[in-house]
């Protein structure tokens, strides 16, 4: 058992979260049951957080700054404790993710994670991360709020064919999925293209890769491993991919014609089955 007494809020986001809560709790002279009622959870869930047993959630957060009149602070907080759950190699290129003037992507497989649904980003986690699928998923989310600022970047994803084909999750999933990315269409800092099958070779064969650029820092490249991803602010690197993204986007279908296709596997691929089948057809 973890106590907070033994807790370094020095060590991590987590561990100075639950240092934080349990000291204001104690300030206002609640007991963990207390603050619980008043927040809409139970005592258990307050103290297991205070002990870093359990991540808390942005939802949790609010809440807490409300009925503690924290101004913010747990709301601050938490994008700090969720990145935190990221893995360590990928918490680089998150930090600097949240901190780009204009992204843009190649994705050869899966939708970007900027753009995944919670069921398909869960789909997709789970399977390395079976233990705490909650917590990976609930960073994912985190990061998407980037999207949703007042002046968001502009975002650019090119999605292979195989990404739209890829059943993840199951077909329900999938077709909330693309319902999702077609959501984007009214966006105007959000494009996305489908680069078809047909088009044959291109300039994202080597696979996924994003480059992130900023008002006044310099340019990233970066590309994901199986097991920890690479960045880079090599010149060179940054000019031969900027040449290759820009002729990816020559190859892709406009934006237009990419939601149509996508719309139409949403449909062909990912629609309702029909309720009756006729005898002895499978």
């Amino acid at each position: 058992m973890v106590h907070v007494q033994s807790l370094d809020p020095t060590a991590s986001p987590l561990d100075y979260y639950g240092w934080e809560l349990r000291r204001q709790r104690e300030a206002h002279g609640l007991k963990q049951s207390q603050l619980g009622e008043i927040i809409f959870c139970t005592g258990s869930l307050v103290g297991q957080i205070e002990t870093t047993k359990k991540v808390p959630t942005r939802d949790f957060s609010e809440r807490v700054d409300a009925a503690l009149g924290t101004d913010g602070l747990f709301s601050r907080l938490i994008g700090l404790v969720l990145r935190s759950q990221l893995p360590t190699w990928f918490q680089p290129y998150a930090e600097m993710e949240a901190k780009a003037a204009y992204i843009s992507t190649y994705q050869a497989q899966l939708v970007y994670g900027l753009l995944q649904t919670e069921e398909y980003a869960r789909a997709v986690l789970g399977v390395d991360h079976h233990s705490e699928p909650d917590d990976m998923v609930a960073a994912r989310m985190e990061r998407q709020r980037v999207l949703h600022r007042d002046q968001p970047p502009a975002l650019w994803v090119i999605l292979s064919e195989g990404a739209l084909l890829l059943q993840i999750g199951g077909r329900d999933v999938m077709r909330r999925q693309l319902g999702h990315l077609l959501g984007f269409l009214a966006n105007p800092w959000v494009n996305i293209q489908v680069l078809p099958f047909t088009r044959g070779q291109h300039t994202g064969m080597m696979g996924t890769f994003t480059l992130l650029r900023f008002d006044k820092d310099p340019d990233l490249f970066y590309t994901d491993g199986y097991d920890q991803g690479h960045m880079t602010a090599n010149p060179q690197v940054i000019k031969e991919r900027s040449v290759g993204y820009a002729r990816l986007q020559a190859s892709a279908l406009s934006p237009e014609d990419s939601a149509a296709l996508i719309a139409r596997v949403m449909e062909e691929r990912y629609g309702e089955r029909l309720r009756t089948e006729e005898p002895g057809l499978a």
